[in-house]
């Protein structure tokens, strides 16, 4: 594919977006940065500029509210300030028992995890296919690869969902010249997971920011649709495609049962 000369990252204020803008920066490309908390995007912007010399752009933007998500779109729409890769990162995480997830957690989660992303997707996959080329990276999960996965149901499903439009809009937008990534990490040491990193879980399951960036950047550039970052996570996949799905979920819901109790009980009971 052509050079990146500029990507918008959504949920660039921790996390995978952060990496991501840094690893994009390091290649010189310039990033647009997008995300709630102004105060961390600023400081990521001037942190960038100095040290890689690139230009970066700070958009504050809650992506729930129709008003700020449109101010996004219409970023990546015009015409005079081209954005050549995409990088889908906001999202939110709700675990537990569907019943004790509440409504407003229900709506928050679709807003962010699907309907966002389906609509920066669609505005940049147009606009880039105009212009004969250009790149979009949805952040989707492993979580998305597993049916019915308990105690995760609402995430999961977003992700499923997330996954699976973006391998069909890969396979529309290829003969545009637009290429189209699902990355599906496992466990990654961010703010999302800091619930299950109080659980102490063996570092055997945690795959490195860096890492899960680098690979994703990596399939863009060799035309893989979906990457699972890590030997362990494909392993896990492997291995989930392997097993009847009745044995699956029994395994899973005693799994992240255990794990939640791990996260969420013990800091209750002191």
């Amino acid at each position: 594919m052509r050079r990146i000369g500029t990507a918008l990252v959504t949920g660039a204020s921790s996390g995978i977006g952060v990496e991501f803008a840094r690893q994009l920066a390091q290649r010189r490309c310039s990033v647009v940065l997008v995300a709630r908390r102004t105060e961390r995007l600023e400081q990521l912007a001037a942190e960038l500029r100095s040290r890689h010399g690139v230009t970066c752009e700070v958009i504050a933007a809650d992506l729930t509210a129709d008003d700020d998500l449109a101010r996004v779109e219409e970023r990546l729409r015009d015409p005079e300030r081209p954005v050549d890769l995409l990088v889908n990162n906001a999202g939110v995480a709700f675990g537990g028992p569907v019943v004790k997830t509440s409504a407003e957690e229900h709506d928050t989660l679709l807003r962010l995890n699907v309907r966002t992303p389906v609509l920066l997707a669609r505005a940049a996959a147009e606009t880039m296919a105009g212009r004969g080329g250009g790149a979009v990276i949805n952040v989707a999960s492993m979580a998305g690869m597993i049916p019915g996965a308990p105690y995760s149901a609402a995430y999961a499903a977003s992700k499923a969902h997330l996954l699976s439009f973006t391998q069909a809009l890969a396979t529309e937008a290829r003969s545009r010249g637009v290429r189209v990534v699902a990355l599906c990490p496992g466990y990654v040491r961010t703010e999302m997971t800091e619930g299950v990193q109080a659980a102490g879980l063996p570092g055997v399951v945690w795959v490195p920011v860096e890492r899960v960036v680098r690979e994703s950047l990596r399939a863009l550039a060799t035309g893989r649709t979906v990457v699972v970052p890590g030997l362990q996570y494909k392993a896990v996949h492997a291995l989930a495609e392997a097993l009847p799905t009745p044995v699956l979920r029994a395994l899973l819901a005693r799994t992240i049962g255990r794990v939640r109790n791990d996260a969420l009980g013990k800091p209750q009971g002191g």
